[in-house]
Formats: structure tokens, sequence, C-alpha cells
């Protein structure tokens, strides 16, 4: 009997660690822990809850499908379940547990207290690169050191991804049938079902498929230039099904190869396969530097910084009622869908970071907490380049105007006017910057001076690095 432990990697389609089970040709047992206190402990969002607990459910429904029962393990958090997973693997008499790597700092020390486990007991360990294209460590500079720049790191890999990519690996044939059962599923989720949002995420890889499908088709070509356009459906709205593993990376990058010998969809395959390899960009900084797992910055002279603190102001920002037309716009989305658009992540956290100044865990964690494609790794990165504490930081006095922006990426006010309707009757121009029209009903002044806000913050890291020289 072989045992399969699943955690954010809910498929069967190009599952290293499933794939290699069954490829011995035994009895396959999977298993999956419902930690609901480890999961509220890292922020993750009801509506990623709900989109993990949905395709639990088509996961179980597919494995039946392959002589595979999938069993549960519930319990409050990390503490002890390796101890359960291998009295699970002795109880159904298993030779060998198979895991895909995961790389946040909390489940690498269950992986490898499981690891220890497995050896005292004589039970065989397997363990495999599935989350990225190269295992954290196997891409170093000519040091021998993590990349901290994405750029060095793009052009170490790009030739072999592109050329020679990492190999892809079917849905396994059945295994032969056992005489074990599989478990319910219990559903431990308390939130409302409108907050779920189970109409925008449908859960499952076969939805998955379809939407890489449909972008890759109608979307691909096009990406380069629309993806920075909150108002058109430009993007591949996958994040979510990557980040809980229901489709996986390889599969995208396939996808994305085969358009690129097209000149029609070079540049946006281009474009698209780069975003790819900001994930696992990030996913190597979670290794080489596991502090930023820790509610660390990366850059540790940045921890001096003299950071603000006003309840208000965060929870005006939260609501999406700062006076600034997109930011607001864009908290809003958030709010309602569980989901942002990926340049609108930047505006909203350099807007909290920079024009509030207020401590960018705040926002970190604010946007955990929402988003159902919440990726420790994307997350802490995107929040650390915003708030030039990170790896490859936007340099501090790059600071984004919320208005230009608004008005280059949203130039007719169309996404405006979609989450802020009480500015929807604003001309093109105006709704950019409504208080030129004087107070508008139902929407706030400005919480603070685009010019003023600049100056402090420059003024900020100024004395922050008088202090580190």
């Amino acid at each position: 009997m072989q045992l399969v432990w699943f955690r954010n990697d809910l498929r069967t389609l190009d599952n290293t660690a499933l794939y290699y089970a069954c490829k011995r040709g035994q009895p396959v047992t999977a298993v999956v822990a419902i930690t609901p206190e480890q999961w509220q402990s890292h922020g993750d969002a009801p509506v990623k809850q709900s989109l993990y607990y949905r395709s639990l459910l088509t996961l179980k429904s597919s494995l039946a499908q392959l002589n595979i029962p999938l069993k549960v393990i519930e319990t409050a958090n990390f503490t002890g379940l390796p101890q359960q997973i291998l009295d699970l693997s002795l109880q159904l008499g298993c030779t060998a547990i198979h895991m895909n790597r995961h790389y946040e700092w909390n489940e690498r020390q269950c992986e490898e207290e499981l690891a220890r486990l497995a050896v005292q007991a004589g039970i065989e360990i397997q363990r495999y690169t599935d989350q990225v294209f190269h295992e954290p460590g196997s891409v170093l500079t000519g040091k021998g050191e993590y990349y901290t720049v994405f750029t060095p790191f793009k052009k170490n890999i790009w030739p072999t991804l592109t050329q020679q990519p990492p190999q892809s690996y079917p849905v396994p044939p059945a295994c032969p049938a056992s005489a074990v059962t599989a478990d319910g599923i219990p559903c431990w989720l308390e939130a409302d079902e409108a907050g779920l949002r189970a109409d925008l995420w449908p859960a499952g890889e076969e939805e998955a498929i379809r939407r890489l499908e449909l972008f890759v088709e109608r979307k691909l070509p096009l990406y380069g230039q629309l993806r920075d356009i909150p108002s058109q459906p430009g993007t591949s709205t996958l994040s979510p099904y990557l980040a809980l593993g229901i489709i996986s990376p390889r599969t995208c990058l396939h996808y994305a190869l085969s358009r690129l010998p097209e000149a029609r969809a070079h540049q946006g395959a281009e474009a698209w396969i780069n975003e790819l390899i900001w994930r696992d960009f990030y996913k190597h900084i979670l290794v080489g530097f596991p502090r930023v797992s820790k509610h660390r910055a990366f850059k540790q002279d940045t921890e001096a910084l003299a950071w603000r603190h006003s309840d208000s102001d965060l929870q005006r920002w939260q609501q999406g009622q700062t006076g600034y037309p997109l930011v607001d716009a864009a908290m809003r989305q958030l709010n309602q869908t569980g989901w942002m658009h990926n340049r609108l992540r930047m505006v909203t956290a350099m807007f909290l970071s920079k024009h509030l100044l207020l401590d960018w865990r705040l926002g970190e964690a604010y946007f955990m907490s929402k988003l159902v494609d919440g990726d420790l790794a994307a997350n802490n990165g995107g929040w650390q380049w915003s708030a030039s504490t990170g790896t490859d930081a936007a340099p501090y006095f790059r600071i984004f105007n919320p208005v230009s922006q608004s008005e280059k990426f949203d130039p007719e006010g169309r996404f405006i006017r979609r989450f802020v309707p009480e500015l929807a009757h604003l001309d093109n121009k105006t709704i950019h910057s409504p208080w030129l029209a004087g107070k508008v009903a139902n929407y706030p002044a400005p919480m603070v001076d685009h010019k003023f806000a600049r100056q402090r913050v420059l003024d900020s890291f100024q004395a922050l690095k008088e202090i580190s020289a």
C-alpha cells in the first residue's frame, strides 16, 4: 500500500506525488488534513477555504475513479499531525508515504517531522518538486547564493524553461482496488454563503483547465496589452487554482509554450510566462530567507522604519473609503469578490504603506484574510516590493500617484463606476479626482494629500538611511 498526502495540490492531472505513488502498481490511499486553527493562524480567507473545501469534494470523486480512497484527518493545527499521518500509514500497512514539497516555514517543519518519524518506523518517505519549476536551492548566483533580484533569476532559468520545460505527468491509470473506505469530508466553514462566492470561483481541476484553455485561446495574444487594465477581462483568473494546486504551474507553462511560435500570441505568452516565473522566484525566497515567513522584512534595516499607527486610517483603506477612486474601487473589488486585479494590488499596497505610512504587514494580513488566491510567497513578495522593504523592491522614492494611475489604467472610469457607483455620474476626467467637482454625495474627500504624503515617506526613508549610516 502507498499513501499520498494531499495539501495544496488538489488534482489528479500532473500531480507528481500521485503519479509516482500509482506507478508502483500497488493499492494507493490518499489522505488530507483538515486544520482550521492552523489556517486561521495563517490568516487564510473564508473564500479561499471555501474553494479548498469544494475542490476536496471534486478531488475525492476523481480519486475514486482511480480506486483511491481519500482519508481525512481532523486536527486543530500542525501539532501532532505528522504522528497522525504516520499512525494512519501503519494502520493501513503502507510501505511508503508520498508528498509534494511545500516551502512555507510551518509546512516545512511539519514535513521534516513526518520524514523523521517515518524513517524511525521503517517507512519510506518520498518528497517531490511540484509547486515550482526548479527546487529552491538549485538556482543560484555565481557566488552560490539565492537570487534576490528577479531579472537575473529569470535570465538564468528562461533558456531551459522554454527549450527543455519540466516534465508534466498525465492522470495515472486506475490503481488496484483495496478494502480501504473513503471518509466523509466535514465542512468547517462559518461564513455566510454569499461571502464564500462559489458563483465566482467554481471548484475542481476541470474548471481550472477550462479557464486555462479559454485564456490561452482568446486572451493570451493580447495579454501584454490588457493585463494592466482592470476593466478588461484580460487576465487568466487562474491564481486561486494555482494557489491551491488545483492546476499545476507546469500545465500552465506547457500551454503557454505552445503559443510562443505564433507571432500573434508570442508577446502575450512571454509576458504570462514571466508571471509564472515570479511565482517561482518568491517561493525560492521563502526557502533562502526564512524570515519573510515570520513577519519580518527582507531588508532588515527597514525594520526600524517609523510607521504610523492609526486604526481609523487602516479601516478607511480596508473599506474603500480613502477618497481616491481607484484605490477605493480596488478595495471594494477585494471585499466583494475575494480577488483583486494585480495592477491594483500594487496601487493599494503602495497607498497604505507610502501614502498612509502604515506598516505593510497590516495590509499583507488583510489581503490574506480576503483573497481567494492568498499565497504567502506571492502576497508577502508583492507587499514588500510595494513598501520598498523586500527583495527586488521598488526604490523607496517610487510612489504611485493614485490619480495618474487611475487616468492611465482606467481612463474612462469603467472600473471605478462598477465598484464606486456613487461616482458613476461624473465625467471621464472628474471621476479620477472627484474633489475637483466639489463635495460628492456619499463619497469622502481624500484622506491625505498626495504631495504631502510623498514628502512624508521620503523623509521617513531618509531618516532610516541616516540611522543606518
